[in-house]
């Protein structure tokens, strides 16, 4: 059974800190938006879908520099993001092969996994979906992963704490645990999740892995 973590806001608790960037950037742009607000709309978006979506309700264009000021603070503040409590542990005890596939960049994902202290547990093993096709919720990343290892669809297991990232790997044939657990939940999350296709939803790093135990156990 392959074994396949979304990153940010599974693997690390990161989804807050970058929403906490957005909010405050677009806010001083006058797109008046709390961090909670960004959460909830956009977790699971990279941050060229953010873009679009926030230029066409502005009615134009952010400016041409807002990629480059975002991506600079939050990787300013991925350089001490921490792992979600109990990770590691989780993973001394994972048997079977596992990776990550994630919506943000190989170049970000090594800052923030090697802060994390995580990046030696994956690596090689570390998909980043828009350089390799299209990003979540679309199933490329996820069918790119399983055919790396040689793994049938429905011999996968999923973690994702969003509903793009359930919806993709839904649409790849695979079963996914949504996990509620990082710092950016929010009221209704686990809700989505389910909505999105989840088979199960957890909210404590624990559960996620008596969750792969008893699906992978479920065949």
């Amino acid at each position: 059974m392959l074994t396949i973590f979304d990153c940010d806001g599974v693997l690390i608790d990161s989804e807050i800190l970058a929403a906490g960037v957005h909010a405050e950037l677009l806010t001083g742009l006058g797109f008046m938006i709390s961090r909670e607000e960004v959460i909830t709309r956009f977790t699971g978006l990279t941050d060229a879908q953010l873009r679009s979506v926030v230029s066409q309700q502005l009615g134009h264009p952010l400016p041409e520099d807002y990629r480059e000021r975002s991506n600079l603070a939050i990787d300013h503040r991925l350089q001490s993001v921490k792992p979600i409590e109990g990770v590691h542990s989780l993973l001394d005890r994972l048997e079977g092969p596992r990776c990550v596939c994630s919506n943000s960049s190989t170049r970000r994902l090594k800052i923030s996994m090697n802060a994390a202290g995580l990046w030696d547990r994956f690596h090689p093993h570390i998909f980043s979906a828009p350089e390799l096709g299209r990003s979540k919720p679309a199933p490329d990343v996820f069918l790119h992963a399983a055919r790396v290892f040689g793994v049938h669809p429905r011999d996968t297991l999923v973690i994702e704490d969003s509903s793009h990232g359930v919806e993709g790997g839904v649409a790849a044939g695979m079963r996914v645990i949504g996990f509620t657990g990082g710092g950016h939940s929010w009221p209704g999350h686990a809700e989505a999740l389910a909505s999105a296709g989840a088979v199960k939803v957890v909210s404590r790093i624990e559960d996620v892995g008596a969750a792969i135990e008893e699906l992978s156990s479920a065949g």
